[in-house]
């Protein structure tokens, strides 16, 4: 468990729309999790946000962020993105399974104890939020 479980944290990464950005996220968040303590969520929480960064560049075409909020327990990872369309619905994981693309929010949805959207608006930017949450206690695993 992290050494400070109560104190919440967050962090965000305003990245371009680059697909290169999914590996810097990636990379960022295992290093943001390993200094908290939160090793045992690393593998999953690097999928979901990989995931998430990855619909953000590749289905629209402005700059992008990862937020992640560690807060009572829970690991919090979202993409924003500037289009506020919502994401499209998640299509089952076994549909088409040799396919490269469409799986991503199945993914999310299979491996995140919860997950959403909400569209934003702020200083006149428009666009959307989309998130998942993780507990250590769901995956199993703490800070070992």
């Amino acid at each position: 468990m992290p050494e400070n479980e109560a104190d919440p944290w967050e962090y965000s990464l305003y990245i371009p729309n680059d697909l290169r950005a999914v590996t810097v996220s990636r990379r960022t968040l295992r290093l943001i999790l390993t200094m908290h303590g939160l090793i045992g969520l690393v593998d999953v929480a690097e999928l979901l946000a990989a995931e998430l960064v990855s619909n953000a560049v590749r289905h629209t075409k402005g700059p992008a962020a990862l937020r992640v909020r560690w807060s009572a327990g829970v690991l919090r990872i979202g993409a924003w993105d500037a289009d506020p369309q919502p994401p499209e619905p998640p299509q089952p994981l076994d549909l088409a399974p040799d396919r490269e693309d469409g799986r991503g929010l199945a993914l999310v949805r299979a491996c995140a104890d919860t997950w959403g959207w909400q569209p934003l608006s702020r200083h006149g930017n428009r666009g959307k939020y989309v998130w998942c949450q993780l507990s250590p206690a769901r995956t199993g695993s703490g800070g070992e």
